[in-house]
């Protein structure tokens, strides 16, 4: 894929054709289309023409996105291993992972991503070992070893994880290392996990035109969840060439990188521990591939703190849609903007405008969404 930027330039992600991820994910058992929602009453509230709501709270038999970009990287991981083509169906690369059934599938995770790499281990009849940082709730730890996998807890931060789990890796040929974020010599996998993540966009276009829209004009501003960055990076090469859409990234503003080094114009690491309730958004360095993507697709950056990312939940809920703490941040930032005259003039928003939210997560943390659903009120923000 090398498409071109609305800054003139190019960034060529892949050699795979660019629907390859969304034929392999079709392949793949359970596979349905998540919803796009119209949110008439989100548009209201944000005074703007119409709300659509990419809603992932339930992909592939799990509360995240995550599984896409997992199971993709997974996929291509193990075809260059076993030299397989890789627009083999799931089918054919489960048949054809005998050789690897003794190796284990390996990363650091906040939550999600981990779990996926797990379920994607068990449907392929792999062991997992899953490292996760000192601050993961019970629950997520506990549905992590629910989809089978090892569950190792390191003393340390999300970002101290990722690089103590790379060290074992490399002590270990049958750790095959499956991260969504990327360092200097370790870029092919996470690579082919921002690929995964079209899939999204494909069900996004398909969507949009069957509602009689066209998808290259149709959202004026796409609202998403950030951590490492790799799915803003899917975000970006997607939207980052339609000139009539505006991408705008939202992080905890405890652990807000891709704000800083957006700002900075370079990358800036924001130093833990982050402990904000969006897990999966508590990090303080963005991934290496996916900061040159975010550098010349994203219009703006947008932080939020924990009380406008728990509000955002139960407006959600209100609307019928269940969002974890990080898939909630999309409205967070979203609200946060629209508040302000001043930020909806320099996102080019009106009261015609379109707005397109990615909820990336149910509740994956059952025990946690349950506490914020209670306290209803507790953290209202002007409607």
């Amino acid at each position: 894929m090398t498409p071109s930027l609305k800054d003139g330039s190019s960034l060529t992600l892949s050699n795979d054709p660019r629907d390859a991820p969304s034929r392999f994910h079709r392949s793949m058992p359970g596979y349905a289309r998540t919803p796009l929602i119209e949110a008439p009453d989100l548009a209201r509230r944000l005074e703007v023409g119409r709300v659509f709501v990419k809603n992932e709270q339930s992909r592939l038999g799990l509360p995240s996105f995550k599984i896409l970009g997992s199971s993709w990287g997974i996929h291509r991981t193990l075809c260059d291993r076993l030299g397989l083509d890789p627009s083999i169906s799931f089918g054919a690369l489960r048949e054809a992972a005998g050789p690897l059934r003794d190796h284990v599938l390996t990363c650091a995770t906040d939550g999600n991503h981990g779990r996926a790499v797990a379920h994607m281990a068990g449907l392929l009849g792999m062991r997992a070992r899953i490292y996760v940082p000192l601050d993961v709730s019970a629950s997520r730890a506990a549905a992590i070893e629910g989809e089978g996998a090892q569950v190792i807890r390191v003393f340390a931060s999300y970002d101290d994880a990722v690089r103590y789990v790379a060290r074992q890796a490399e002590r270990d040929s049958r750790e095959i290392l499956v991260s969504d974020t990327s360092w200097p010599g370790y870029e092919t996998v996470p690579r082919h996990v921002i690929d995964g993540y079209s899939t999204i966009f494909d069900e996004i276009d398909e969507q949009l035109a069957e509602a009689g829209l066209d998808p290259a004009r149709a959202v004026d501003l796409v609202v998403v969840p950030t951590g490492v960055g790799a799915f803003a990076a899917a975000v970006g090469l997607r939207f980052g060439p339609r000139a009539a859409t505006r991408v705008a990234t939202v992080e905890p503003d405890s652990a807000d990188c891709a704000h800083r080094s957006l700002a900075a114009g370079v990358p800036t690491t924001v130093k833990g521990p982050h402990h904000s309730v969006m897990a999966g958004l508590n990090c303080g360095e963005l991934s290496l591939i996916a900061w040159p993507i975010l550098r010349a697709t994203v219009d703006a950056t947008i932080t939020v703190d924990d009380r406008a990312a728990r509000e955002a939940m139960r407006i959600f809920a209100g609307c019928g849609i269940e969002a974890g703490e990080s898939g909630a941040a999309s409205l967070a930032g979203a609200l946060l903007v629209c508040a302000d005259q001043g930020s909806r003039a320099a996102a080019g928003l009106s009261r015609r405008s379109t707005v397109l939210l990615l909820n990336t997560e149910g509740a994956s943390d059952p025990a946690s969404y349950l506490s914020v659903m209670r306290r209803r009120g507790a953290d209202a923000l002007p409607a």
